[in-house]
């Protein structure tokens, strides 16, 4: 089969899956692969095909059958001007709420700009008229097997599909689908789709999606070896409600909610990285409950085979970096059954386990303690001193990291964890955290490195007449990019590159910047000074200077992996 076939299958393939009865096809040499396609579904009787000589005819044809069948109608065109021809239906669509899906053929990426015939910016045609869209690039080979694009390409479907129904609570309306193909375009003599690039068994989508409206939408089996990951921007305390009325054990990120990251198993993270303990007490399925940000054991675990992915979504999409969840349910579901949080179920043998494996981490972690002066140190030592009322605004790299595996959570603390995690960048923290502290009304703390630091000090910059805020700035000063210390740049082998590169000193005299700005400073010598300086409430802005040796991130990290390691293995 070839590349282009082979996409082209896979597409149409998880179209029916997801409920499609009725493609309309107009012509064209870049859409070929998806014609025979179509015509190869359509003799199996999964499908009907129409054929349109006219694209702007085929629009309104897909129009009627979408209004008639109220399912989600195709349209097939080839690229340049043919799907421009489309655009009266889309409008239509978009102002009449009709579920229609344009799946238009295009040229590989590097002809985009070119000058390459019947080639234009076909991504993002239809402006704000489609609920979604996608940009699906060329292939090149056909997938191997264990290579994610085969996932990518049948979630994009579900994805597509479930935002033209309006399934999960926004309205229904058109959505577009621009896929590239390599040439050779049609079709060899053996048209069997490799086997890995199947969907799910028993003609199930790749994603199943229960419809708000649909009386099975609060409906979440229950399944005893459940494991439960809480990310970002949900209510975290509220998951863990619906976790523990069910007995199941929970990973939670930092800015879960207070609730969860006090109740949740103490260093997760580290838990899950003790990959051998994981062979006999993985989980059979994972219900993920917001964006998932963080630790890469995490993102393991969900790509771990025999593992079901379930998520739990607030809004009309879904996280699935990975292209895995086998089921999507909406936010009604976490108070699908009547029993209360202050009844938890039982623990059956396996969360029990889990439990117990917590434990032990926690006890070697706390027996051991970080060295001074670490990223590890200064997390888990601004952590615990923080006030039980107090907020907590975290920079990314790696002082969110350093807290996610520090911190066993407090039980009874009311301390909120914040944090820019919706693109994860470095960007304007000290004015985020500014911002908090002149909204909460709450004593306020801020942990973040000193490039994240330097990246936003016009955020000092407070005018004489301004509301100014009392903020206390912990900064991990460990001149330069430290993360990348902890990630494959940062490899011995690579030492060559790594300083011009990646680890960008800067030798800022941060003492200098913030007399400058008006800002007390002080640099912070040991665990037990910073402790008491995190304390005290904060009055005015104020920075806390920690210095740390760049080198020492990465066998920090490594020797708190090995030590979790051997808590799981001797207990």
């Amino acid at each position: 089969m070839t590349p282009s076939s082979a996409l082209a299958s896979v597409l149409v393939d998880e179209l029916v899956r997801g409920g499609v009865t009725d493609v309309v096809l107009s012509p064209g040499s870049r859409s070929a692969p998806l014609a025979y396609a179509v015509l190869a579904v359509e003799r199996t009787g999964r499908l009907r095909l129409h054929v349109r000589v006219d694209e702007r005819s085929a629009g309104f044809l897909a129009l009627g059958l979408a209004r008639g069948s109220g399912r989600p109608a195709v349209l097939v065109t080839t690229s340049g001007t043919a799907v421009a021809n489309l655009h009266p239906a889309v409008l239509e669509a978009h102002h009449g709420g009709v579920p229609l899906v344009v799946l238009s053929a295009d040229r590989p990426h590097e002809l985009r700009g070119s000058g390459a015939n019947q080639t234009t910016s076909q991504p993002g045609i239809f402006g704000p008229a489609v609920r979604f869209e996608a940009d699906l690039p060329a292939v090149a080979a056909v997938p191997a097997s264990g290579e994610p694009v085969g996932a990518w390409w049948r979630s994009s479907v579900c994805r597509a599909l479930v935002a033209a129904r309006g399934d999960l609570g926004a309205a229904p309306g058109p959505v577009h689908l621009d896929v590239a193909f390599r040439e050779p375009l049609v079709p060899e003599e053996d048209r069997a789709l490799p086997e890995h690039l199947a969907g799910r068994p028993g003609g199930q989508p790749w994603v199943a999606v229960a419809p708000v409206t649909s009386p099975a939408a609060p409906a979440l089996e229950d399944l005893e070896r459940t494991l439960v990951v809480v990310g970002d921007g949900v209510d975290g305390d509220a998951a863990l409600a619906w976790a523990t009325a069910r007995g199941y054990p929970v990973v939670a990120e930092p800015f879960a909610g207070p609730a969860a990251r006090a109740a949740s198993l103490p260093h997760g993270p580290l838990l899950l990285s003790a990959t051998d303990w994981l062979v006999d007490h993985a989980p059979e399925r994972v219900v993920v409950v917001g964006r998932v940000t963080l630790a890469r054991p995490v993102a393991a675990l969900l790509r771990r085979p025999g593992v079901r992915v379930e998520v739990v979504t607030r809004g009309s999409t879904w996280p699935d970096p990975s292209h895995l969840a086998a089921q999507v349910h909406p936010w009604s579901a976490l108070a699908a059954h009547d029993e209360p949080a202050a009844r938890p179920a039982p623990r059956g043998p396996w969360a029990r386990a889990w439990d117990e494996a917590g434990r032990r981490v926690a006890e070697a972690v706390a027996a051991r303690g970080f060295p001074w002066p670490s990223g590890l140190a200064v997390a888990a030592t601004v952590d615990a001193a923080l006030p039980d009322d107090g907020v907590l605004v975290v920079g990314s790299s790696n002082p969110v990291r350093d807290l996610d595996l520090a911190s066993a959570g407090r039980p009874g603390s009311t301390t909120r964890v914040l944090a820019n995690r919706g693109l994860a960048g470095i960007d304007g923290i000290v004015s985020t955290a500014t911002g908090v502290a002149l909204g909460a009304g709450r004593p306020t703390h801020a942990l973040l490195g000193d490039l994240t630091f330097l990246h936003d000090a016009g955020g000092l910059l407070v005018g004489p007449d301004e509301p100014r805020p009392d903020l206390t700035l912990v900064v991990v000063n460990d001149d330069g990019g430290g993360i990348f210390t902890t990630l494959e740049p940062g490899a011995p082998q690579r030492s060559d590159a790594f300083e011009r590169v990646f680890a960008t000193p800067t030798g800022t005299d941060l003492a200098a910047l913030c007399r400058a700005h008006g800002a007390d400073h002080e640099v912070v010598r040991s665990a037990q000074d910073l402790a008491r300086l995190v304390g005290a409430t904060p009055r005015g802005v104020r920075v806390l200077e920690v210095p740390v040796e760049r080198s020492s991130h990465r066998q920090a990290h490594a020797d708190l992996r090995d030590l979790a390691v051997r808590a799981v293995s001797t207990g």
